[in-house]
C-alpha cells in the first residue's frame, strides 16, 4: 500500500479502505481550529497583564479570529470544490499554523490581531474542507456516523482548548498556546498526504466569485455590527456595517436567485430540512457559546480558578458531549432527526435557563449541571442536523455545503458571545454601580464597570492604598462578584429566551419523518438535475464535445 493516497475518490470502484483513518486526520485538523478560539478564553488574563490590553483591544484580540473564519467559509469551501479539497485542508492548515507562529512571537497589540486575522483565514480554509472531505470519502450508509465523530470533535475542543492552554500557562507564557497549534498542524498535513484521498467537483462551472464576494461583504459586516455595536456604542462604524450586511443580503439574494451557477443555491432555504436545520445549528450554537463563554470568566474571576483547573472544570462538558453523541447515533434512526435535533435545542435551553440561578455565592456545583446538559444537547443534536445540511447538496457542492453549515455555526457563536456579553457587560455595570457607586472615585469606577477583571484590579489598589484597606477591598470584592453573578444571570435569562423562540420556530419548520423522505426524495432529484446542468454548461465553457458515460455518472452522483 502506497504512503500517499493519490487515487481520487471520483475514480473509487468502492468505498476508500482507509477512510477511518482519515477521518481521524480531518477531525484532528477540526480540533485546533476550534480550539484556537476556546483556549484564548483562559489565556485571556496573561495576555491583558502582560500588553496592556484594554476591553477593546481584547474583544479583538478574540473576534479577529471570528470575522474572516465566519465571513470567508462559504467562498473558500466553493474554491476547494472545484480545485481540490485535500488541497484546501492543506493549504488551510498551513496558512493557520504560519499565523500560530505569528502570534507567539509578536508582543504587540495590533499584530496579535493580525495574527488571528490570519489564523482565522486558515480556519476558514480547513472547516469546511474536513466536512466536504468526510462526506466525499464515506459511502452514505456510513456517513451518519462519521458525522457524528465530527461533531464530537468540535465539543471536545470546546473544553480541550481551556484544558491545554491551562496546563501550557503553568510553565509557559501565552506565546505557547499559539505555538502548540503548529505541531499538530504539520501532524495534520502529512496525515492529509497519507491518508486523504484527493477530492474535487466533477463537472462544476465558473466559481460565482460575485456571489462570494456578496456573501463576504454581508457575513463579515454582520459579525463586525454585532460585535463592535453592542460592546462600544453604535457609531458610524457598526451603523454601516449593519447597512452593509442588511444590502450585501439582498444584493446576494438577488444575484444568486439569477446567476445559471449560483455560489450557493438559495432556493434550498425553501426546502424545510435544509433550512429548519440550518436555524437549528444557528439557534443553538447562539446559546450554547454564549453561555459557555460567560461561565469560563466566572470560574476564572468570581471563583477564582487559574487556567489549569479551569480547563480541567470544563471537561464533563466534553464527556456530556460524547455520550449525547452515542445517544443521538442510536435513536436517530429510530426517531427521526427531527425529535433529536428538537430534543437537544430543549435539554440545552433548560441548561441556559438554569444559570440564572447563578449569584455570588455559587459554586462550581452550580455550573456542573448546565455544563452537562450543554454538552449532551450538542451530542444529541448537531450531528443530525449536519448530516441534514449535506443531504441537501450534490457531490460537486460539498464544500458549499460544509461552508454553509459552519457558517451558520460561526455566525451563532458570534453573534451568541457579542450580544449575550454585551447584556451581560450592561447588568454587570448597573448593578456594580448601584452597589459601590458613591463609595468610589469617578475613575475606579469607571475602571471597575469596564469588565470584571478591571473591578477585582480596582480592589487590589485600594487593599494596597493607606486610605482604603483590606476590608473596604472586601466591600469592592465582593459587589464586583455580585454584579458580575447579577449579569450572568441576566444574560442567561435573555439567551434562555431566545433559544426557546429558536426550538419552537425549528420545531414547525423541520418536517416528520414521512414528510422528511419525501423531501429527501425530491431535494435528491433537483440536486441531479443541478448536477446534469453544470455538466451541460462545463461542457459549454470548454469544447463543447459530448462526455462520457462515466463522466456523466460521475457529475451526476447525489449522496
Amino acid at each position: 500500500m502506497p504512503f500517499l493516497a493519490n487515487t481520487p475518490v471520483e475514480k473509487m470502484t468502492g468505498p476508500y479502505a482507509r477512510r477511518w483513518w482519515a477521518l481521524l486526520v480531518l477531525c484532528l485538523s477540526l480540533l485546533i481550529v476550534v480550539m484556537a478560539n476556546t483556549s484564548l478564553i483562559v489565556a485571556a488574563p496573561d495576555m491583558t497583564t502582560d500588553l496592556g490590553l484594554s476591553s477593546s483591544d481584547l474583544q479583538w484580540v478574540v473576534d479577529g479570529y471570528t470575522v474572516p473564519y465566519a465571513a470567508l467559509m462559504l467562498v473558500l469551501g466553493s474554491i476547494g470544490d472545484k480545485y481540490s479539497r485535500r488541497g484546501a485542508l492543506i493549504a488551510g492548515l498551513v496558512i493557520f499554523a504560519g499565523g500560530s507562529v505569528m502570534g507567539s512571537l509578536v508582543d504587540e497589540t495590533a499584530l496579535v490581531i493580525a495574527a488571528r486575522a490570519v489564523m482565522g483565514v486558515g480556519a476558514a480554509v480547513v472547516m469546511p474542507a474536513t466536512l466536504s472531505l468526510l462526506v466525499a470519502s464515506f459511502p452514505r450508509a456510513e456517513r451518519a456516523k462519521a458525522i457524528t465523530a465530527w461533531t464530537a470533535t468540535s465539543g471536545l475542543a470546546i473544553a480541550l482548548g481551556p484544558l491545554v492552554a491551562g496546563w501550557l500557562l503553568e510553565d509557559h507564557a501565552w506565546g505557547s498556546t499559539f505555538l502548540i497549534n503548529v505541531p499538530i498542524a504539520v501532524l495534520a498535513v502529512v496525515g492529509a498526504l497519507a491518508l486523504v484521498p484527493p477530492s474535487k467537483a466533477e463537472g462544476m462551472g465558473r466559481i460565482d466569485y460575485v456571489g462570494g464576494l456578496l456573501s463576504i461583504v454581508s457575513v463579515g459586516s454582520l459579525v463586525y455590527a454585532a460585535i463592535e455595536g453592542p460592546h462600544f456604542g453604535w457609531g458610524v462604524g457598526p451603523v454601516t456595517a449593519a447597512v452593509a450586511a442588511g444590502v450585501g443580503l439582498v444584493a446576494f439574494v438577488a444575484w444568486e436567485l439569477r446567476h445559471p451557477h449560483p455560489m450557493l443555491n438559495v432556493r434550498k432555504f425553501a426546502e424545510r430540512p435544509f433550512s429548519g436545520s440550518m436555524l437549528a445549528v444557528l439557534f443553538f450554537f447562539f446559546g450554547t457559546f454564549g453561555a459557555i463563554y460567560y461561565s469560563t470568566q466566572f470560574l476564572q474571576f468570581v471563583l477564582g480558578y487559574d487556567a489549569l483547573d479551569t480547563g480541567v472544570r470544563l471537561l464533563p462538558l466534553a464527556g456530556a458531549v460524547f455520550v449525547g453523541a452515542a445517544a443521538t447515533g442510536r435513536l436517530t434512526p429510530k426517531l427521526g432527526m427531527k425529535a433529536m435535533v428538537t430534543t437537544g435545542m430543549v435539554i440545552g435551553t433548560a441548561g441556559v435557563f438554569l444559570l440564572t440561578q447563578v449569584d455570588k455565592g455559587s459554586t462550581y456545583a452550580d455550573f456542573l449541571a448546565p455544563m452537562l446538559l450543554l454538552g449532551f444537547a450538542i451530542g444529541l443534536s448537531v450531528s443530525p442536523a449536519t448530516d441534514t445540511i449535506m443531504d441537501s447538496f450534490p457531490e460537486s457542492e460539498l464544500g458549499v455545503g460544509g461552508g454553509a453549515n459552519d457558517t451558520a455555526l460561526e455566525l451563532g457563536g458570534s453573534l451568541g458571545i457579542a450580544i449575550l456579553g454585551s447584556l451581560l457587560g450592561t447588568a454587570y455595570r448597573d448593578e456594580l454601580a448601584d452597589l459601590v457607586g458613591n463609595r468610589l472615585p469617578a475613575a475606579a469606577l469607571e475602571t471597575a464597570q469596564d469588565s470584571v477583571g478591571g473591578g477585582l484590579a480596582v480592589a487590589q489598589r485600594i487593599a494596597q492604598d493607606p486610605s482604603g484597606g483590606p476590608q473596604q477591598a472586601q466591600a469592592v470584592v465582593d459587589a464586583v462578584n455580585q454584579a458580575f453573578a447579577h449579569g450572568v444571570a441576566q444574560a442567561s435569562l435573555i439567551g434562555g429566551i431566545i433559544m426557546a423562540v429558536g426550538t419552537v420556530i425549528v420545531l414547525a419548520v423541520l418536517p416528520g419523518r414521512r414528510a422528511m423522505r419525501d423531501e429527501r426524495a425530491s431535494g435528491a432529484a433537483e440536486a441531479g438535475r443541478e448536477a446534469e446542468h453544470a455538466e451541460s454548461a462545463n461542457e459549454e465553457s470548454t469544447n463543447g464535445e459530448p462526455t462520457t458515460n462515466a463522466e456523466s455518472a460521475n457529475a451526476k452522483s447525489v449522496r
